[in-house]
């Protein structure tokens, strides 16, 4: 028997030793606002003893309805340490959206910033019951509503009594499904404490780290940020909502050193004008993730931002591969191998493992694994494979393929691969050649509906000069037979979700009927 049994730190007890050891060190700056770690614990404790004190429990869930800020951060981190569950609601979800993901979860409480307080007032009456004394309104008020401040100048600054169990739901992140009900992906606290340790690693966080959020904090690639930060006591800068210019100017005034950013971020930067006017020296490591990478726009990023460039490969269900800058520059067309204590497989249309070299469905296991989606059995059982010693893992719907040093390298979506007289045409593939035309800024193939083959891709694009019948022979000159293009679509923008993640299906229901039109005329 061991004569120290410590038990494993959760959140709130890193966020408490922050406050013990980096009392003065600033926590979060957002605009004018400066808190140190010291004050704000204190106001963590406000928040997590005001909820205490309206009636909630251990596991009780407390959805939050915020634009980026102070507050939101505050009132997120106070569901945690009062041993709650905090459900971080997408603000550009349409109303019908969130009613049905704060039914989903059965919030036992709203928080809501000003702004948003009209869209819960007029579901309040769909909502569960026991919302209906629980809604709080975030910095302000409302009328017939509590005020978060008002409760938090009641509350003491003092860590709750509460006990979490590692296991213990910590959070809920809704996945960014564009019909029916989004998944609500739960972890639990130990997942997150692998989260911020695997990530801190991988993206070279540390105590000095002075850490840049421009995405919602809704988002699970902020939460990468945000958890690794935490863990290694830095500073939090926070942007209300990303701006190319403010952007551009945090990281020289504030010596941001570390960030996470989606592609279309990272292209919008580069095409400022006045992007070499500013002093970017303090970054030492940015993140790219969300969507696919392509590899002039990765060169561009390399070749003209300090620092170090890791591109991550990941689901919010919980599988990541990243890969060194080391390794990036002789395998670019990787992205990486798993983290620590994670494990990926490939497997073929019949559910069995495949050698290297070979493209199968992508599965992982590890402990950054989700604990499953919310009340969907269903989703969980279509999300799981087992092995021979029945261990469950994760489905991803990726199609990839690893090489003999376990690096992994993308194909395609599953649920994106067109199905064309009978062959798979991964849109990817041909994504990458396209994206070599200069006239085009931005592409996205997808698969429509065609008499001849059954389904046929299509390249949508964005570009100010673009010939779409010289494009089309272009295209076609340059891939494989079975991967030429059908037609080609000119739009003014790509349809995103806020994490710059291209719409495909939106695309794929405005250009159903592209080719049948062809035939028309």
């Amino acid at each position: 028997m061991s004569w120290f049994q410590p038990a494993q730190p959760m959140l709130p007890d890193i966020l408490r030793n922050n406050a013990e050891q980096r009392a003065s060190q600033a926590a979060v700056i957002c605009g004018d606002t400066k808190l140190s770690w010291q004050a704000f614990y204190a106001d963590l404790n406000r928040v997590a003893n005001a909820l205490r004190n309206e009636g909630l429990e251990n596991g009780d869930r407390v959805a939050i309805l915020m634009q980026n800020s102070v507050e939101m951060l505050e009132a997120m981190l106070g569901v945690m340490c009062a041993g709650l569950v905090a459900v971080p609601l997408n603000v550009s979800v349409s109303d019908e959206g969130i009613e049905k993901q704060i039914n989903n979860c059965d919030a036992r409480a709203v928080i809501a910033s000003d702004e948003h307080t009209a869209r819960i007032e007029a579901m309040r009456d769909r909502l569960p019951a026991h919302i209906e004394k629980r809604l709080i309104a975030a910095p302000a008020g409302r009328d017939g509503w509590l005020h978060l401040d008002a409760l938090m100048r009641k509350a003491s600054e003092t860590p709750p009594d509460v006990s979490i169990s590692p296991q213990q739901a910590c959070n809920i992140i809704y996945s960014s499904g564009t019909t029916g009900l989004p998944k609500g992906i739960v972890h639990s606290y130990a997942c997150r404490m692998a989260w911020a340790y695997n990530m801190s690693i991988a993206l070279r966080y540390h105590c000095d780290t002075r850490a840049l959020i421009s995405l919602g904090l809704y988002s699970n690639i902020t939460w990468v940020t945000l958890l690794s930060t935490i863990l290694c006591g830095g500073t939090l800068v926070l942007m209300p909502a990303f701006d190319v210019a403010t952007c551009l100017q945090l990281i020289e005034r504030e010596r941001i050193s570390h960030s996470s950013m989606v592609p279309v971020q990272f292209q919008r930067l580069l095409a400022s004008p006045d992007f070499d006017d500013f002093d970017l020296s303090s970054i030492e490591a940015l993140m790219c993730c969300g969507s696919p990478l392509h590899a002039d726009l990765k060169q561009e990023i390399v070749s003209r931002i300090p620092g170090d460039f890791i591109e991550l490969y990941g689901l919010t269900e919980g599988l990541v591969t990243t890969q060194s800058p080391i390794e990036a520059a002789s395998n670019p067309k990787s992205v990486g191998r798993p983290c620590p204590g994670q494990s990926l497989k490939i497997l073929d249309g019949n559910d069995q493992p495949l050698p290297a070299g070979e493209s199968g469905e992508i599965v992982g296991h590890g402990d950054l694994l989700m604990s499953g989606y919310l009340n969907r059995d269903e989703a969980n059982a279509e999300a799981t494979w087992k092995d021979e010693h029945g261990r469950t893992w994760l489905r991803t719907g990726d199609i990839g393929r690893m090489d003999e040093d376990g690096n992994l390298y993308l194909v395609d979506r599953k649920k994106d691969m067109i199905i064309s007289g009978g062959q798979n045409i991964y849109p990817a593939d041909i994504e990458s050649v396209i994206a070599q035309n200069n006239d085009v800024i931005e592409v996205a193939v997808v698969g429509v509906r065609s008499e001849r083959w059954g389904e046929a891709p299509i390249a949508v694009v964005t570009g100010d000069a673009i010939d779409t019948e010289a494009l089309l022979q272009w295209t076609n000159k340059r891939v494989g037979r079975q991967q030429k293009i059908a037609a080609v679509a000119i739009v003014d923008e790509l349809p995103r979700n806020p994490n710059g993640k291209v719409l495909k299906r939106k695309l794929r229901v405005q250009f159903a009927d592209i080719l049948d039109k062809q035939v028309a005329d």
